[in-house]
């Protein structure tokens, strides 16, 4: 595998997308209100200061390169991008919090926003990858 041919401001560009992604599936307008009674903050959740966003950002960040060694191929295209990224989340992400959740007991919906944001997120960040070879 060639890690001179990854392109770094596509893995940025993804890394960004699953943070703007998130910033707009767990608002009020989408899923804040669900998201907070799955996860049973009574009240108000826990308040996200700087070093969660920037902790999240280089965890999203970890996410793009992976996924962009996967798809790093010439004949990678922007469909297979969006394709690789909905299996990797869906598949693997969205499964794999479902077996967790099943153990700690956690709601079908604390799944569904969370491995559905997910999913959308890989999705996201397949597409940028794959178009921008």
């Amino acid at each position: 595998m060639d890690f001179h041919t990854l392109n770094f401001w596509a893995i940025l560009a993804a890394a960004l997308s699953a943070f703007l992604i998130g910033g707009a599936w767990y608002s009020p307008a989408l899923f804040a209100g669900a998201w907070k009674k799955a996860n049973g903050f009574l009240s108000e959740e826990p308040k996200a200061g700087p070093r969660v966003f920037v902790i999240g950002f280089v965890l999203s960040l970890v996410m793009a390169i992976n996924l962009a060694m996967f798809l790093n191929d010439p004949k990678t295209t922007t469909a297979w991008g969006a394709t690789a990224g909905f299996l990797a989340g869906f598949g693997w992400v969205a499964m794999g919090m479902g077996i967790v959740a099943l153990f700690e007991r956690r709601s079908l919906q604390y799944v569904l926003i969370n491995g559905g944001y997910l999913t959308v997120a890989l999705t996201a960040m397949g597409a940028i990858l794959g178009a921008w070879r």
